[in-house]
C-alpha cells in the first residue's frame, strides 16, 4: 500500500465510538524508548507527525491516526518508564491491557516493536503472552519489528536476534528494522499490509 495522506485523529484513553469504526486498525506496541514514534514516522513517510521526545514516556493516551482514509494506524503508550509513579505506570499497563482484550476495538494486526540491543525484557514477554492467548480469539494478528538493528555490528546482530528467534518461537514474524536508516521498512510495510 502506498501512503499518500496521514491525519492525527484523536486521542482517547478508555471506551469510545472510535473503537467501534469499520477501518481496521494497526496497533503498535513496545516500552518506553524502543523507538515506537519514530518507526511510525517512518513507516508513514512522516518526519514529525507522531511525536517523538528525548524523554521517553511521552505518549499518554491511545492515539488514531487515519491513513488513506481506510485505515488506522494505533500508537500506543509505552510501557515501563521509571520516571512515572508506579500507580501511573499501573494505570497505563491496564490501558495497554483493556486494548488487547476487551475486544472492543477492531484490531486487525498488532505490531510489538523490540529493542534488539536491549533483547527481551519483562514487558515484552508480557505482551507476547497476552497476544498469543487473545489474537486467535479476537481474530487478529501481530508481527515483532525488532528495532534499533543499525546499532550492533552484524556479528552482535545476528547472535542478539537468534536469542529472540529462540524464546519467542514466532520465526516468521520477525522482522528486524532501523527506524533511523529505513533498514528493513519496506518489507515490515509489506508484512503489516499483507493479508
Amino acid at each position: 500500500m502506498e501512503i499518500k495522506e496521514v491525519k492525527f485523529i484523536k486521542g482517547i484513553t478508555g471506551t469510545d465510538p472510535i473503537l467501534k469504526s469499520k477501518r481496521p486498525q494497526f496497533a503498535f506496541i513496545g516500552r518506553s524508548n524502543v523507538g515506537k514514534s519514530s518507526l511510525i514516522n517512518k513507516l508513514l513517510g512522516q518526519k514529525n507527525l507522531v511525536k517523538t521526545s528525548a524523554q521517553p514516556g511521552k505518549t499518554k493516551e491511545i492515539n488514531f491516526f487515519l491513513v488513506n482514509k481506510k485505515i488506522y494506524f494505533v500508537d500506543l503508550p509505552g510501557y515501563g518508564f521509571a520516571k512515572m509513579s508506579q500507580k501511573q505506570r499501573e494505570k497505563m499497563r491496564k490501558m495497554i491491557l483493556w486494548y488487547f482484550i476487551s475486544g472492543e476495538p477492531k484490531i486487525n494486526k498488532v505490531i510489538l516493536i523490540i529493542d534488539v540491543k536491549a533483547g527481551l525484557k519483562e514487558f515484552d514477554r508480557e505482551m507476547m503472552a497476552v497476544l498469543q492467548e487473545y489474537a486467535p480469539k479476537y481474530n487478529y494478528d501481530f508481527l515483532i519489528a525488532v528495532n534499533k538493528i543499525d546499532k550492533l555490528s552484524q556479528k552482535k546482530l545476528y547472535q542478539n536476534l537468534k536469542i529472540i528467534k529462540q524464546e519467542l518461537k514466532e520465526e516468521k514474524k520477525i522482522i528486524p528494522v532501523s527506524a533511523k536508516t529505513g533498514r528493513g521498512v519496506p518489507k515490515l510495510l509489506e508484512t503489516i499490509f499483507a493479508k
